[in-house]
């Protein structure tokens, strides 16, 4: 496939048609841009995924408890979501969360933060693919023959992946109806199923073995792969009409949305099912609705949402796959085959390498581990490499927000400095209790082992591009 240089040095076509400065700065986009309803449902969309669909049957383990984990994790998420549009304001760079770092920290701390965002990026494909066949195979291959289920988790992978290389326009054609389908299986879930409740499932409360504590952090860990994609709404800035109201607006409005049917709907299950049948469940879904309802028709056509849900967050995450190396190669920080576009318009290579990794993920993970373990290694990790990113963009909020007030820019200091550091203390937490918790011997350090692993791998792309590196961009004063 024919391949050219992304962009001239002064400026980028972004999809859609705006134009964006080659070192990531503002966007002057030249097409009218959404507004407050599409931002919502945009953000919506990217945090829905099929995380949400295989989180009981995670947090089984632990127990009813992990409902308190959920509940503070959505208040981490908020936390993370306002902080994140408050820095697209001032800097509506490409790469998010990236761009924050590197230019708050220097070159050094931008490369491993693109670089561990990144592996959050594949790792997590390979995590939604893994839960992904796990409704697939409601329907075939109920024997879970291992190698099959590793055929058809390589299909979820690549799959979107030819979608995504075809073009931007056939990428972004499947995404509105997916959405609306998960977010209704979820609500129908989260309404309905409260009166299937039966309160003798919610004991006992803690079956981890562990402390409260210690289990409900367990719980936390897990619970953040479900809000993956709050940063989103700090990419889309440049294209929403009146961003200095609506990216935060639409942020909090969609993750609280999201909040609502996450939280209801693990009530739900975790009072339709009882613990011991949830934690062997590997649709759990499918198995409260079936519960609901008798016989199996319920939970076959919540399969389907699923399955349908899935593929669109795979589709959309396999754009973001190669979005973050996209941004980091303008700037000199990722070899400069990543800032290559095919005839097609898309960063072709960045496509297929996270795809080629997201694949070596899953298949290294499926050694010795059934389809649940595998999805619950990889969610941890993913909680583990998107943690840091997270971190690094409040330590930057907090640097910068400091600097502000030594300058007479004061104004808002005490919300933006306090939702900083809610959001530094949730991002360190992840880290600490990403242990697998639920396992033994090496796979519970699987996703440390793993991550670590991952970033070590980006030690000699550094040293290969230290000298290509362009100086990052002063941050502007706040406004």
């Amino acid at each position: 496939m024919t391949e050219t240089p992304h962009d001239p040095p002064g400026e980028a076509v972004a999809p859609g048609g705006a134009v964006q400065t080659a070192g990531g700065g503002a966007a002057a986009t030249q097409e009218r841009g959404f507004g407050l309803p599409v931002a919502v449902a945009l953000i919506m969309g990217s945090i829905i995924g099929v995380g949400i669909f295989n989180l009981p049957t995670s947090l089984a383990g632990i127990g009813p408890i992990t409902l308190v984990s959920m509940a503070l994790t959505t208040v981490g998420a908020i936390a993370l979501a306002l902080m994140f549009a408050a820095l697209s304001r001032r800097l509506p760079a490409d790469g998010g969360p990236y761009a924050y770092a590197r230019v708050a920290f220097g070159n050094v701390v931008g490369f491993f933060n693109a670089w561990s965002y990144w592996i959050t990026a594949w790792a997590g494909n390979a995590g939604i693919a893994v839960g992904w066949v796990l409704y697939v195979e409601v329907f075939i291959n109920k024997g879970q023959n291992k190698l099959i289920t590793v055929l058809l988790v390589l299909v979820g992978l690549w799959l979107p992946a030819v979608i995504n290389l075809s073009g931007v326009k056939n990428m972004g054609s499947v995404q509105l109806v997916t959405t609306i389908l998960k977010f209704a299986a979820l609500l129908f879930v989260s309404v309905v199923g409260l009166f299937y409740i039966k309160s003798a499932n919610f004991t006992p409360w803690n079956v981890s073995g562990q402390s409260a504590i210690s289990a409900i952090g367990a719980g936390m860990a897990i619970a953040l792969f479900s809000y993956l994609g709050v940063e989103v709404a700090s990419v889309a800035a440049g294209k929403v009409r009146d961003p200095d109201k609506n990216v935060p607006k639409s942020t909090v409005l969609g993750t609280a949305a999201c909040a609502v049917v996450y939280l209801l709907s693990l009530v739900a299950v975790f009072g339709i099912v009882p613990n011991g049948e949830l934690q062997k469940a590997t649709a759990p879904f499918s198995t409260a609705v079936n519960s609901m309802f008798g016989g199996t028709w319920a939970g076959y056509v919540m399969a389907v949402v699923v399955i349908i849900s899935g593929f669109g967050a795979l589709n959309g995450w396999t754009m973001i796959c190669a979005e973050m190396p996209l941004a980091a190669a303008k700037d000199g920080l990722f070899p400069e085959r990543f800032n290559r576009i095919s005839t097609r318009g898309v960063p072709a290579f960045g496509i297929i390498a996270s795809t080629v990794l997201a694949s070596i993920a899953m298949a290294i993970n499926y050694i010795g581990s059934g389809g649940a373990q595998v999805f619950t290694t990889l969610v941890l990790m993913t909680g583990i490499t998107s943690a840091i990113p997270y971190a690094f963009s409040a330590l930057a909020q907090i640097k910068w927000r400091i600097v502000d007030r030594r300058t007479m820019h004061g104004r808002r200091f005490a919300r933006d400095v306090s939702v900083a550091v809610v959001a530094l203390v949730f991002s360190i937490l992840f880290i600490y209790y990403s242990r697998n918790t639920g396992a033994s011997g090496f796979q519970y350090w699987a996703p440390f082992v793993l991550a670590g692993v991952a970033l070590l791998l980006g030690i000699p792309v550094y040293f290969l591009q230290r000298g290509k590196m362009t100086q990052p961009e002063r941050v502007p004063e706040y406004r």
